[in-house]
């Protein structure tokens, strides 16, 4: 079980480490700008940290959902290489609003059409294992046939 799912556990884990990251930034910026817990709101830079850090942390379960979904029912090597585009414009997304609000826009949508490609992957997958599963209809073999 553990071989087949390598590359997603490697990509949830790196975007572990980033979620982890990005908290850390935030305790800094807290820090920094002398805002105590539990205040959320200080200095601009540190309430676009703080939201920039609270955005990612409200997409993450869709995400870890959504990659696991379309790796094991689709592709895991596809999966993992949207997971790690991802994180990757996680990344841009998160240090773009931390520099201006504007900032994050184009990573924002960049991290949705990626979002959109691993439900597209998953429902797929998962429509296909239904069917193969409890209907006995294998879609891989009928588009194989088709090509």
């Amino acid at each position: 079980m553990a071989g087949g799912s390598v590359l997603l556990a490697a990509v949830s884990l790196l975007s572990a480490f980033q979620q982890l990251h990005f908290a850390w930034l935030v305790g800094n910026s807290r820090r920094k700008h002398k805002v105590m817990p539990p205040a959320v709101t200080g200095a601009p830079e540190f309430d676009r940290t703080f939201r920039a850090q609270q955005n990612c942390v409200e997409f993450y379960p869709v995400f870890l959902t959504l990659l696991w979904t379309a790796g094991w029912f689709c592709n895991q090597e596809v999966a993992s290489l949207l997971g790690v585009l991802y994180v990757f414009t996680r990344y841009k997304y998160f240090h773009g609003y931390v520099q201006s609000v504007s900032g994050r826009v184009t990573a924002f949508y960049l991290n949705l059409i990626i979002l959109v490609c691993l439900l597209t992957l998953g429902v797929a997958g998962l429509v296909n294992s239904f069917l193969h599963e409890y209907l006995d209809v294998s879609l891989g073999k009928k588009l194989h046939k088709l090509i």
